[in-house]
């Protein structure tokens, strides 16, 4: 894969700022490799609407082809908009709307998982985005 920064990849480190740059709120990266054998990270963060939970998955699935020449696998949630998941295979993001996220708690779920709190850029795209271990 791509360069790491304390164990995340350039691809999962591009996805969580392209969701920031879509007013993403509360990104975090869950580091599951070590607890799964099919996927190394989660990347979760929520959206306010259906509109922009849609908007925030468009902006990764954008960012990362056109940066890395990358497609997801899979994306799946698309027609309800509640929670959409965009399948890396060696990540999965996680876009939820927030009462959803609450109701389905991935991260209560994967607490033993070494958790990244991505903190938001204020200049879209060309700002790096920071991941802060928690």
């Amino acid at each position: 894969m791509n360069e790491r920064s304390n164990g995340l990849t350039s691809l999962v480190l591009d996805a969580a700022k392209a969701a920031s740059s879509k007013k993403a709120q509360d990104v975090i990266v869950l580091d599951v490799s070590k607890l799964l054998v099919i996927t190394d990270h989660f990347l979760i963060c929520s959206g306010t609407s259906d509109r922009q939970v849609r908007t925030i998955a468009d902006e990764i699935e954008k960012t990362l082809r056109e940066d890395h020449s990358v497609k997801p696998y899979r994306r799946e949630g698309e027609r309800e908009a509640r929670w959409v998941l965009l399948d890396y295979v060696d990540f999965v993001v996680h876009v939820f709307q927030t009462a959803d996220r609450e109701y389905y708690d991935l991260e209560r779920l994967w607490a033993d998982a070494p958790r990244f709190v991505i903190e938001e850029s204020e200049g879209g795209r060309d700002e790096p985005a920071a991941a802060k271990a928690t």
